[in-house]
């Protein structure tokens, strides 16, 4: 089996465009779809996807779009012959339409929406995917080796009471709930930080400003969670973050969070002595 996370009438014959967003996440996503022998397209957006991405693509197989132009990225995806479209790797909602010129496509979508945030605009872009007939995958197709998965990630035990994990986990549950964020910070039964607009790592500073013995990092989805294109990410940098902010241990939820290039997180934990947990 390819991925748990393809439709069951997937045909690996047919060419899977990504949508490449910013950072390593995009290359793990395209050096899967190729080892499993997939056909891939390439649409890069620019001053966002990884050059090296962009180039191990053949020229005629590849395209680089304005973060703006949607009515473009909808052509090549029409011209690629796709049957599936993957997004992997943020771009900001913020980018799309602001100190940028929107195509009339982008524009439409725009200015039909009520509410303008991430998941009314990467919904709407969603539809007009798949108005194309192509079908948008589960961001998580493919790299199913990168989740995380069940207990203790790092060989050691979460150095966190249970009360305490449940806490957090109820915490963060309801700050997603709220699509306020989708992590908290906890300690000792005391909220410390909640996620949101200004993201992960931020979060992760202020919580390091307290007392950090016996905290608690927690990461969730959101109940409804749509993983075409809203998948929570930790890697290397949010490890990093962690140990500067003097944070030993974080609680992600199995089989949703992915741990980008799973191997080297882990091991680069151990030996910074950061716990890692799959609930």
């Amino acid at each position: 089996m390819l991925s748990a996370f393809l439709p069951p009438n997937f045909d690996a014959r047919r060419p899977v465009a990504l949508i490449a967003g910013r950072g390593h996440y995009p290359l793990f996503t395209a050096n899967a779809i190729r080892a499993a022998g997939v056909p891939l397209r390439l649409i890069a957006i620019e001053e966002e996807t990884m050059p090296e991405l962009f180039h191990s693509v053949p020229a005629a197989e590849r395209i680089e779009v304005n973060a703006g132009q949607l009515g473009k990225m909808l052509g090549a995806l029409r011209d690629f012959g796709a049957g599936y479209a993957i997004m992997a790797g943020q771009v900001k909602p913020k980018r799309l339409f602001h100190g940028l010129t929107p195509d009339l496509k982008a524009a439409q979508i725009l200015f039909s929406l009520k509410r303008r945030n991430a998941e009314t605009i990467f919904g709407a872009i969603a539809a007009e995917i798949e108005k194309l007939g192509l079908t948008l995958l589960d961001a998580r197709a493919f790299i199913d080796a990168h989740l995380a998965h069940v207990g203790p990630m790092t060989g050691k035990k979460l150095p966190v009471d249970r009360e305490y994990l449940d806490h957090g986990i109820h915490i963060a549950r309801e700050i997603a709930r709220l699509d306020i964020g989708q992590g908290c910070v906890v300690r000792k039964g005391t909220v410390l930080a909640v996620e949101a607009f200004e993201g992960t790592d931020e979060m992760l500073r202020r919580a390091g400003t307290f007392k950090t013995d016996e905290t608690l990092f927690v990461k969730v989805v959101k109940e409804k969670q749509d993983f075409r294109f809203d998948v929570p990410v930790f890697g290397l940098r949010t490890l990093e973050t962690m140990r500067e902010a003097g944070l030993a241990a974080a609680a992600l939820e199995a089989g949703k969070v992915i741990v980008l290039d799973k191997p080297a997180v882990l091991a680069q934990a151990k030996t910074w002595g950061i716990s890692l947990y799959g609930f």
